[in-house]
């Protein structure tokens, strides 16, 4: 499905990230695996896609960094001479009421966030623009949707996403570009594995479907709009959510 094309997931060492990467990768992609923090896990990932029989490799950015981005897409092009498929999935959280949110957890989440998703469109737009096709894919949230006590950095963020997804979507479409955001609700990840079973049952019954999603869930539309069959879709979120969006 994929075969021959080069996709770059951005925050791919751990949870949906990775799943992102496993997908693409089995489905012919070759994958550039991002990551800032864990070493380990993002050539654990690759270790995966290569016992697999796919490609993949791991390289180290803090993509909140405008020019250390601008040196990590150089680097990436220069080796494989182009990028296809661009997942911005990097993302932190800083939880906390807004009353006792300080302004450098706010500042964090929005610049990974938020302009760590412009960095990478920004440094790989005259890439895409030259191929004329691509496909860009931001991971929003249903926070930036639906907003969410204690998370007005974060909420901001994934709004914010949005907002560059569909300004994108219009600048890229006349070249063939499409651009799409996924905004996942409450997915089983490694940070909901540490919930209690209480905090886990009140929070299932938020949701209309009774339960979690997985990242599976959301690696499977990933995989649907990064391929020949979404080309014509584009600026569009689409929330993988069991209904909490209704």
């Amino acid at each position: 499905m994929l075969t021959g094309k080069v996709a770059l997931v951005t925050g791919a060492g751990r949870g949906i990230g990775r799943e992102i990467a496993l997908t693409l990768a089995a489905n012919g992609a070759t994958v550039i695996v991002n990551y800032n923090g864990s070493k380990e896990c993002a050539e654990a990932v690759v270790a995966e896609i290569v016992q697999r029989g796919g490609s993949a490799e791991a390289i180290q950015c803090n993509v909140s960094d405008f020019t250390a981005s601008e040196m990590f897409v150089k680097e990436v092009l220069d080796k494989y001479k182009k990028v296809d498929i661009l997942v911005n999935n990097a993302g932190v959280t800083r939880d906390n009421l807004i009353m006792r949110m300080t302004e450098a957890d706010y500042d964090a989440v929005l610049d990974t966030n938020l302009k760590g998703a412009f960095n990478m469109i920004r440094h790989l737009s005259r890439c895409f623009i030259k191929q004329r096709n691509g496909k860009i894919i931001n991971i929003s949230s249903v926070s930036g949707v639906l907003g969410n006590a204690g998370q007005a950095n974060y909420s901001a963020s994934k709004a914010g996403l949005i907002g560059l997804t569909k300004s994108v979507a219009r600048e890229f479409a006349s070249r063939g570009v499409n651009v799409n955001a996924v905004a996942p609700g409450f997915i089983d990840t490694d940070m909901t594995k540490n919930m209690t079973d209480d905090a886990k049952k009140t929070l299932s019954s938020m949701i209309p479907m009774g339960r979690m999603g997985s990242t599976k869930n959301i690696a499977d539309l990933v995989l649907f709009l990064a391929g020949e069959h979404a080309e014509y879709i584009t600026g569009q979120v689409i929330c993988v959510d069991g209904g909490m969006c209704i």
